[in-house]
């Protein structure tokens, strides 16, 4: 045999693993409208990258008759490759073996792929598509083992979950446990009890599609970051995804200069999206879109707390991080989810280098007795904490109106922001004049026999005194005022000069204790 040469026996055994559960476990497959593992992990990875490990794992236990089935790689694909031109470790789980479910063998590959990614400094990403534990082989603490992996990794190197199929019981954990979670419309779920089990306690009928689908868990329990059409929409946006993370914490992210939108740009079409009259709403995307490099923008958690918009953009091919109030869902203020996605998003950010930049038009925390009652308290201070915390720039650019502790959510001066702009006609107080008129001038008010007249004399007044950002800027809440139209290149020019910002030493302790 010459050198280079497959002995026939490798062939035959890498030729068994490869088929998976065999041909009709791959037609269900197809059936349900699912690709199968390795059609995942060649659609993934640049053409030819793919190096697999653990192909010939099998499992050790002999009860239940497994012990007359024992195939290789043991359910589970594990390797590492290139996706466009970078490494990226990955396990992808096989639906066509036992289920994809997880036992012992099946741990421990993903376990290893987890620990090199980590001792390597490159993302690791999860393709889950399983029944869950394997039962056959009792409580062996296999989830357990996954965990563990994912919270030492978390913030080391980039981890993403992908449910392609089923991901159910202890096994939603491990994907919880990540930065990031895609899920395909129709073909995905994820939940701790599913239907049957359901039925059974409570005589309660759904669908898994109802319990756990991406439509749920993306709208309503915020669990899922982007939701796909079909998997190969979801392996590209998790791509895009990766093109914007650095490949661990140890890097910057990739600054890229492949774009012709000049750094210089301006636009006065930004003047235009604001209305005259303050109450009324506006598009903050397309403000968004306007300002950004080539109007491209990631959203995360976009069905999710939409009163608040995050995601991934460029400016001037920086990677930066954005997170801005929307005025046309609950007038841009913050509550408890909006909260919780915030602060969740500013702390993925500074876990990776990528600069933060807050596009502020915020009248408060949203009142009401069902907030209160639901710890808005708590959950808007995750916010505080997650910004105050961040070491990486921050900017904020002050859109219309800030008022009260959800700007120091936005980000402040006294909160850590490194710059904050303001637009010329933006309103920043502790709250809106109108209120604080009716608090400061009750008794004046009362007596006046214009009483509205009065009302608007006084508010005109406060604000003129108070509310500007001249008057912010007076105070050095505020480092520049700025025309909308030159947004842009004033970014672009922070960005630059804070690209290589250290953070002088914090007070010595373990850990600060994020109010969770």
């Amino acid at each position: 045999m010459s050198v280079g040469e497959k002995p026939k026996e490798l062939i035959e055994i890498e030729e068994q693993a490869k088929k998976g559960g065999g041909e009709d476990a791959v037609q269900r497959q197809h059936k349900m409208g699912k690709l199968t593992a390795r059609e995942r992990v060649d659609l993934f990875f640049d053409q030819g990258s793919f190096v697999e490990l653990g192909l010939f794992a099998q499992h050790e236990c002999y009860d239940f008759g497994m012990e007359e089935r024992r195939p290789y790689g043991d359910g589970v694909i594990t390797g590492y490759g290139r996706v466009n031109g970078r490494i990226v470790y990955l396990y992808a789980q096989d639906f066509t073996v036992f289920g994809g479910t997880v036992g012992v063998a099946h741990a421990r590959k993903v376990c290893n792929i987890m620990k090199l990614a980590r001792k390597t400094k490159a993302p690791i990403i999860g393709f889950i598509d399983s029944s869950g534990a394997r039962i056959q082989e009792g409580m062996r603490g296999t989830y357990s083992m996954l965990f563990a992996e994912n919270i030492d990794t978390s913030g080391v190197v980039p981890q993403l979950s992908a449910i392609m199929g089923n991901c159910a019981g202890g096994g939603v954990y491990s994907p919880a446990l990540t930065d990031f979670t895609f899920m395909v419309d129709g073909t995905s779920q994820m939940f701790i009890a599913g239907p049957q089990v359901i039925k059974a306690v409570n005589g309660e009928n759904i669908s898994m599609q109802d319990l756990g689908g991406a439509k749920v868990q993306s709208k309503t329990a915020g669990n899922c970051d982007f939701v796909a059409g079909d998997e190969e929409e979801c392996l590209k946006a998790i791509k895009k995804l990766l093109s914007f993370l650095p490949q661990s914490c140890m890097e910057k992210p990739p600054v890229t200069m492949n774009t012709e939108d000049s750094p210089n740009r301006c636009d006065e079409s930004l003047t235009e999206i604001i209305p005259e009259n303050p109450k009324l709403a506006f598009d903050m995307y397309s403000i968004i879109k306007t300002i950004v490099d080539d109007g491209d923008f990631f959203e995360i958690k976009a069905d999710f707390a939409k009163n608040l918009i995050t995601g991934f953009s460029r400016l001037g091919g920086y990677p930066v991080g954005i997170v801005a109030n929307r005025p046309n869902v609950l007038a841009g203020a913050l509550d408890c989810d909006a909260s919780d996605k915030g602060a969740r998003f500013y702390r993925t950010c500074d876990c990776f280098n990528i600069p933060i930049i807050s596009f502020t038009d915020v009248p408060g925390y949203l009142p009401g007795a069902a907030e209160e009652h639901k710890g808005i308290i708590r959950h808007g201070a995750k916010m505080l904490y997650a910004y105050r915390e961040a070491t990486v720039p921050k900017i904020n650019c002050i859109i219309r109106k800030a008022y009260g502790g959800a700007l120091f959510a936005m980000g402040s001066k006294t909160m850590g922001a490194d710059l904050v702009f303001s637009w010329p006609f933006a309103e920043i107080a502790v709250m809106g004049a109108e209120g604080a008129v009716n608090v400061l001038y009750s008794r004046e008010i009362e007596s006046a026999d214009d009483k509205e007249g009065f009302r608007k004399m006084k508010t005109e007044e406060y604000r003129r005194r108070f509310g500007t950002p001249y008057w912010s800027a007076s105070v050095q809440a505020v480092d520049a005022v700025i025309l909308p139209s030159e947004t842009r290149p004033n970014l672009i020019r922070g960005l630059q000069m804070l690209w290589n910002k250290t953070e002088e030493q914090k007070p010595r302790r373990k850990h600060g204790n994020i109010p969770l």
